[in-house]
C-alpha cells in the first residue's frame, strides 16, 4: 500500500461487470529510498504482506460490502485519468503522498493505498464512509483497556501492550512468586481466563491499564483477587456503542434527524425492526447520521444501491436457475410467513435450508458462497457465522416448508403442488415433452430440479417407475448392448457390472467394490472382519505384517480370504471404548458427560508433580466409566443368555443389575528395549487393570440376587482388561498418586450413581461395586500408606508386630481398613498428643504416608504361593546344611548348600535355577516330589520326616486359598484348614525353631492366621488374585515389540489398544469358532513363531 508497493500505487476503482472485479492501474512516481521506511507498509501487520495479490484479501474481507457501494455501475461512465486532477484542488494534489507518509499507522490511509480521501472520490465527491467509521472505531479502541474496558487516561500509571513481553519489574515480581511466564498473553490467560492470542486490531483494544496489571501481579500470575469483568468485544457495525454512544441527556440536539445510511448486507424488503429485535437492549437506539443526504441524488442512490446489491448477490450465488422463486407461492399466504421461508441471501425459496447461530435461515449453497466472498458473517445481523456453525432447522419447520403449496410455472397447468413433490411434477411434464424432443424455452423445468446433494445420479432413476426408467435409459442400453456384442461376445451383464465396479472404485467405496468383485469372480467374501481381527490380535501381527499376509494370500490363492485393513479398523471401533452411548443417573461428579472418549493422556488434569517440576513420565489410559461400558457391551450376549437361563423376564428386572469389579495394579519391572550399545537404562512400567467378576440382578419379589454371569476364568489374562499404562516406578509414591488420582475420582463418582446402558435392545440400570484385591504386598503398602514389608508391623491385615506373630502364629483377626489408615495418617501428621517418634509409630501401627486408594483387606494367592515357596527354598538349604546344629554358618557354606540343592532339582526334576522366584518355579517346587528329592540330601532321618510332614500340611492347605470356589472344589481341606494350620505352626515353633524364633515372614503369617476369616467373608481368595494382571506382563513386552515406534506415547496407545482387543470376549468367541476352520488354516501361509520354553506364565490356563 502507499508508495511501498507498485500493486497499490495506482488508483483502483472497482467495476462490477458480470461478477468480475477488475483493477485499473494508474502509475505514480515515488522515490525508491522510501520503500521500506516511509510507506505505511512498514507499520502493517504481517498478515497484509501478500506478494501475489493485486488487492489485499485482508482489506477486501475487512471492508467487504460498504466499499463496494460506491463502485459505479456498468451503465455509468468511467472517469478518465485526468478526472481526478480536475476535481482536486492543487493543495490536495501536492499533499497526497505527504499525508500518507506522515501518518503511516492510519488505517484509513493504509486501506486507501497511501492516498487521501479526495483521490478516491468519484463524481459528486462521494467518500467511502466505511473507512472513516473503521478509523474512528479503532481510535476509540486504542483509548480503552482490553481487560476492564475503562478509558486508559482515567487510570494512573503506564499502559501495557497486550501482545508484548513482560517488563523487567513485572517479570522479577512474578518470578519471585513462582510464575515463570515471559509474555503478557500467558499471564492474562491464566489470571483473567481470556485468550488474547487471536486478538485483531479492528475488534480488540491493543493495550490494558495499570490497574489490571497490578491485579495480575498481586495474584502471582495464577489468579486475580479483584473482580474484573472482561467485556465482550465485537466487530464494528452500524449500532456500535463505541462510535454511537448513548446520550446522557434527554435534551434533543436541535438538529433534524437524518436518514441512516442503508447497509449493504441488508435486504431491501427487510424492515428496520428485524435487526432491532436481535440487538441487545443497550444498543437499541437510533442510527446516527452518517452522511449528508441530498434530496435529488439521495433517491437515485437508494435505487442504485438496491440494484447494485442484487447484481452482487447474483454474481456470487448463481442460483437463479437452481432455486425456486417466491412468485410461485400463493398470494393468500401471510407476508411474514413468506419471509420466513425465503432465503435472506438470494430471495428465493429455501433449498436445503440451514440455520445460523443467530437463528436466521439461508440456502446452504448461498450462505457458503456468500461467506467465501464477503466473509463469515450473517447477512442479516452481521454477527460472526462460520460455515461450521450452521445447523439444520427444527423438524417442525422443515415439515411446514416441505408442505408449502406452489403453483406450477408451466403455462396452462396452474396446478398447486407441494414443495417436496414438485420435482416429480416437473419430471412428469418433461416426459410429456420428450416425445416431441422439444422443451419450452419459457419454463426451463430442468432448472428447478432439486440439487443432488452428494449422491449419485441413479437416485433420480430410482424415484421413477420401471417404465420411465426403461424409457430414460433406452439410448444407453442400446450403446452398452452394441459394445458388448462387439467386444465382449454379447455379455451385457459383465459390462454393466464392470461399469458399476469402476464407479465404486472412483468413489473410494472399496468395501462394496471388493464384495462386487468377489461376486463377479464366483467366490465368497472370505472371512468375517471380526475373524480376521481376532486372527491378527491373537497371532500378534502388526498392521504392516497383516497387510503383507493379506496381499500374499490374495496373490497366491487368487481369493480374498482375509479382509483388508480398513475393514478391520471399522470392526475395531465397535470393540474399543468410546463407541456406545450411555448415561449416568445422576451425572458423575467432576467427570465429563461425553460418551465418545477414546485413549486419553493419563497426565491430563494436572500440570506438575508435588515438587513443582514437570512430571517425567508417559501414561495413556481409558476413562474408567467408558471402559466399563465397553466391557459390559462385550458381555452383552452372556448377560442376555444368563437372563434366559434363569427364566427372568425384562419386566422382572426393574431393580437394576449389580456388577462386581476386581481391580489389579502391579509393576511390570524393567521393560526397556535392549537396543544398541551403551549401558542399559532401566525403564519401569505399571499397569492398572480390571476384571468383571460377576453380574447379578434382584428380581421383583425376590430376597436374594441371582447371578446371571460369573467369570469362568478370573485369573486369566484374557479376562483382565487394561485400563491404564504408565512408565512409572511403582516405588515412586508421589507420581503414582498423581497418575492414579483421576481414576480414583472416577471410581468414587461411579459408586454414587447408576449407569443407563442398552443391553439386549432395552435400557437397563447398572450399579458397580469395586474391590481392589489384585495387589501384591508392595503395592498394598504403597496405596495404603504403610511402611515397607521389612518393618516391625508384619501384616497389612492386622496390627501385629513380627514378634507377636511369631509367638502366636494362628490366633489373629483382620483389624485394618482404609478408613482406619486414613485416621492413623492424620494422627501421624498432626501428632495431637505430642508423643515421641517411637510412641507415635506404635500408635499409628506402621502408617507413614497418606492412603490414596482403597484396597480390600485380603491376601493375594499368587504372591502368597511365591513368598511361601521362597521360604521353603531357604528351609531346604538349611536342612541340607543342618543349620539347627550350627550357630552361625558362613557364606561359603550357604553357597555350597544352595548349589547342591539346585543340582539335585535340575538333575531329577529338570528344574533350572532362577535368579528370582516366579509362579511356575514355585508350583513345581512346592510338591511332594521336590520334598522327597530334598530329603535325599538331608542326613538325619528325623529331619526328613519333619520336612515331609511340613510339606504335606502345606499341600493340604494350599488348595483352600488357591481354589476359585473352595466350598465346591475342596470342601474337605477347607474343613481341616484350622487343624492343619495349627499343626503347621507347631512344627515351625518346635522342629524349625532355629529359623522362626521371634520372627516370621509376611505370607506365612497370613497363610496361618487370616485365610479362614477371608474365605468366610468373601467365599474365595484364589478368584480375587492378581494372576491375570501378572500374566499380562509378557503380553506387554510382546505388544511393545510388535508396535515399536519412535514415540513412546504412540507405543503406549498401540499397546493399550491391542491389549484391550486381546481381552475381547467377542473376538475370543470368533477365534474359538474358527480356530479349526479349514479356510483359516489354508490361508495361513507363514507359520507363527513358537513360544520360548523359558517363558514363565503365571496362569495355568494360558
Amino acid at each position: 500500500m502507499g508508495s511501498a508497493l507498485p500493486v497499490v500505487e495506482s488508483h483502483t476503482p472497482f467495476h462490477a461487470d458480470n461478477g468480475i472485479w477488475r483493477v485499473r492501474h494508474l502509475p505514480h512516481v515515488m522515490a525508491e529510498d522510501n520503500l521500506e521506511t516511509d510507506g505505511p507498509r512498514s507499520s502493517m501487520p504481517a498478515e497484509l504482506h501478500h506478494p501475489h495479490s493485486k488487492f489485499s484479501h485482508w482489506k477486501f474481507k475487512l471492508f467487504r460490502v460498504r466499499s463496494m457501494e460506491k463502485a459505479p455501475l456498468p451503465s455509468e461512465t468511467q472517469p478518465e485519468k485526468g478526472a481526478l486532477s480536475e476535481v482536486l484542488p492543487p493543495a490536495a494534489r501536492r499533499s497526497t503522498v505527504g499525508d500518507c507518509a506522515g501518518l503511516p499507522g492510519s488505517v484509513m490511509k493504509l486501506c486507501l493505498g497511501g492516498k487521501s480521501k479526495e483521490n478516491v472520490e468519484g463524481p459528486g465527491r462521494r467518500v467511502d464512509l466505511k473507512l472513516q467509521e473503521m478509523d474512528t472505531h479503532m481510535n476509540h479502541l486504542r483509548s480503552l483497556c482490553r481487560l476492564c474496558g475503562v478509558t486508559l487516561r482515567r487510570v494512573k500509571g503506564p499502559e501495557y501492550e497486550v501482545q508484548g513481553d513482560l517488563d523487567e519489574a513485572s517479570r522479577g515480581t512474578l518470578r519471585r512468586m513462582g510464575c515463570k511466564f515471559t509474555s503478557w498473553p500467558e499471564v492474562i490467560l491464566k489470571v483473567f481466563k481470556v485468550d488474547v492470542a487471536g486478538d485483531m486490531d479492528a475488534v480488540h483494544p491493543p493495550c490494558f491499564c495499570h490497574r489490571c496489571r497490578m491485579a495480575a501481579v498481586r495474584g502471582g500470575g495464577f489468579c486475580s483477587f479483584s473482580r474484573v469483568r472482561v467485556p465482550e468485544w465485537r466487530p464494528h457495525f452500524s449500532l456500535c456503542t463505541l462510535c454511537s454512544p448513548r446520550k446522557t441527556s434527554l435534551q434533543r440536539s436541535g438538529r433534524k434527524r437524518k436518514r441512516p445510511l442503508p447497509r449493504a448486507q441488508r435486504l431491501p424488503r427487510r424492515t428496520k425492526w428485524d435487526h432491532y429485535e436481535n440487538t441487545p437492549s443497550g444498543e437499541k437506539r437510533a442510527l446516527r447520521p452518517a452522511a449528508h443526504n441530498h434530496q435529488g441524488p439521495g433517491v437515485r442512490a437508494w435505487v442504485t444501491l438496491s440494484i447494485q446489491r442484487e447484481q452482487w448477490v447474483t454474481s456470487i450465488t448463481h442460483c437463479q436457475e437452481e432455486h425456486l422463486s417466491t412468485t410461485l407461492v400463493s398470494e393468500q399466504l401471510p407476508v411474514d410467513f413468506l419471509l420466513s421461508v425465503t432465503c435472506l441471501v438470494c430471495d428465493h425459496l429455501l433449498s436445503d435450508p440451514v440455520q445460523s447461530p443467530c437463528r436466521h435461515l439461508f440456502c446452504r449453497s448461498c450462505i457458503v458462497k456468500y461467506s467465501r466472498a464477503l466473509g463469515p458473517h450473517c447477512p442479516a445481523c452481521n454477527l460472526a457465522c462460520a460455515p461450521t456453525d450452521l445447523t439444520s432447522p427444527a423438524k417442525a419447520f422443515l415439515a411446514a416448508l416441505h408442505s408449502l403449496p406452489l403453483f406450477c410455472p408451466r403455462s396452462g397447468c396452474g396446478e398447486q403442488v407441494r414443495l417436496d413433490s414438485i420435482s416429480d411434477h416437473f419430471l412428469a411434464h418433461r416426459l410429456e415433452d420428450d416425445k416431441e424432443n422439444q422443451i419450452s424455452p419459457e419454463t426451463h423445468f430442468d432448472n428447478y430440479l432439486p440439487i443432488n446433494k452428494g449422491g449419485r445420479p441413479r437416485q433420480h432413476l430410482l424415484s421413477l417407475t420401471r417404465r420411465a426408467q426403461k424409457h430414460r435409459l433406452k439410448d444407453l442400453k442400446n450403446q452398452v448392448k452394441a459394445f458388448a456384442e462387439k467386444e465382449e461376445g454379447g455379455d451385457v451383464k459383465s459390462v454393466c457390472l464392470t461399469l458399476f465396479l469402476l464407479a465404486l472404485r472412483s468413489g473410494n467405496e472399496h468395501r462394496q467394490a471388493d464384495e462386487l468383485e468377489a461376486m463377479m469372480q464366483g467366490r465368497g467374501f472370505g472371512l468375517h472382519p471380526a475373524v480376521c481381527l481376532a486372527i491378527r490380535v491373537n497371532t500378534f501381527l502388526s498392521c504392516s505384517q497383516y497387510h503383507k499376509m493379506y496381499r500374499t494370500v490374495k496373490a497366491t490363492s487368487g481369493r480374498q480370504i482375509f479382509q483388508p485393513l480398513h475393514t478391520l479398523r471399522a470392526a475395531e471401533k465397535e470393540l474399543l471404548p468410546g463407541y456406545y452411548p450411555f448415561e449416568w443417573q445422576p451425572a458423575l461428579r467432576n467427570v465429563s458427560e461425553s460418551c465418545h472418549v477414546g485413549i486419553i493422556n493419563g497426565l491430563s488434569g494436572w500440570a506438575s508433580s508435588v515438587d513443582d517440576s514437570p512430571a517425567d513420565t508417559i501414561t495413556r489410559r481409558f476413562r474408567y466409566d467408558v471402559a466399563l461400558v465397553s466391557a459390559l457391551k462385550d458381555l452383552e450376549e452372556d448377560i442376555v443368555e444368563g437372563l434366559r437361563q434363569c427364566g427372568l423376564e425384562d419386566s422382572a428386572c426393574t431393580s437394576g443389575f449389580s456388577v462386581m469389579i476386581k481391580e489389579s495394579c502391579d509393576g511390570m519391572g524393567d521393560v526397556s528395549e535392549k537396543h544398541g550399545g551403551g549401558p542399559a537404562v532401566p525403564e519401569k512400567a505399571v499397569r492398572f487393570s480390571f476384571t468383571i467378576m460377576s453380574v447379578s440382578v434382584l428380581g421383583d419379589g425376590e430376597e436374594e440376587a441371582v447371578t446371571i454371569f460369573r467369570e469362568p476364568k478370573p485369573n486369566s489374562e484374557l479376562s483382565c482388561k487394561p485400563l491404564c499404562l504408565m512408565f512409572v516406578d511403582e516405588s515412586d509414591h508421589e507420581t503414582l498418586t498423581a497418575v492414579l488420582g483421576p481414576l480414583i475420582a472416577e471410581r468414587s463418582a461411579m459408586k454414587q450413581s447408576h449407569l443407563l446402558l442398552s443391553i439386549g435392545g432395552l435400557t437397563r440400570s447398572f450399579s458397580f461395586h469395586f474391590r481392589g484385591t489384585g495387589y501384591d504386598e508392595k503395592m498394598v503398602r504403597e496405596m495404603e500408606g504403610l511402611e515397607a514389608s521389612g518393618s516391625t508391623y508384619v501384616c497389612t491385615l492386622c496390627d501385629s508386630t513380627r514378634a507377636q506373630a511369631s509367638e502366636n502364629m494362628v490366633l489373629h483377626s483382620i483389624t485394618r481398613s482404609h478408613d482406619d489408615n486414613l485416621e492413623r495418617y492424620e494422627i501421624w501428621r498432626t501428632n495431637p498428643f505430642s508423643e515421641s517418634i517411637e510412641e507415635l509409630r506404635d500408635r499409628v501401627k506402621g502408617v507413614s504416608a497418606k492412603p490414596f486408594m482403597e484396597t480390600q483387606p485380603t491376601m493375594d494367592a499368587l504372591h502368597c504361593d511365591i513368598g511361601n515357596a521362597t521360604e521353603f527354598y531357604k528351609i531346604f538349604q538349611d536342612e541340607i546344611g543342618e543349620v539347627f546344629q550350627k550357630a552361625n554358618p558362613t557364606r561359603e557354606e550357604r553357597r555350597s548348600w544352595r548349589a547342591a540343592l539346585d543340582k539335585q532339582l535340575r538333575k531329577k526334576m529338570k528344574l533350572k535355577p532362577v535368579m528370582r522366584m516366579n509362579g511356575n518355579y514355585a508350583r513345581r517346587l512346592m510338591s511332594q516330589e521336590a520334598a522327597d528329592l530334598v530329603c535325599e540330601l538331608v542326613p538325619s532321618e528325623e529331619r526328613r520326616e519333619a520336612l515331609k510332614e511340613l510339606m504335606g500340611l502345606y499341600l493340604q492347605m494350599k488348595p483352600v486359598w488357591r481354589a476359585t470356589c473352595p466350598a465346591k472344589e475342596c470342601p474337605d481341606q477347607l474343613c481341616r484348614y484350622s487343624f492343619n494350620s495349627q499343626r503347621f505352626a507347631d512344627l515351625l515353633s518346635t522342629k524349625f525353631k532355629y529359623r522362626y524364633n521371634g520372627k516370621i515372614t509376611n505370607y506365612l503369617h497370613k497363610t496361618l492366621a487370616h485365610v479362614p476369616e477371608i474365605i468366610e467373608r468373601d467365599g474365595s481368595i484364589g478368584a480375587w488374585a492378581s494372576e491375570g494382571n501378572e500374566s499380562a506382563n509378557k503380553l506387554f513386552r510382546r505388544f511393545r515389540k510388535m508396535h515399536a515406534r519412535q514415540s513412546k506415547a504412540y507405543e503406549l496407545e498401540d499397546v493399550l489398544k491391542h491389549h484391550w482387543l486381546y481381552t475381547s470376549k467377542y473376538l475370543q468367541k470368533f477365534m474359538e469358532a474358527h480356530k479349526d476352520s479349514a479356510t483359516a488354516l489354508q490361508a495361513t501361509i507363514e507359520p507363527l513363531e513358537s513360544q520360548d520354553d523359558n517363558m514363565v506364565l503365571d496362569d495355568p490356563d494360558f
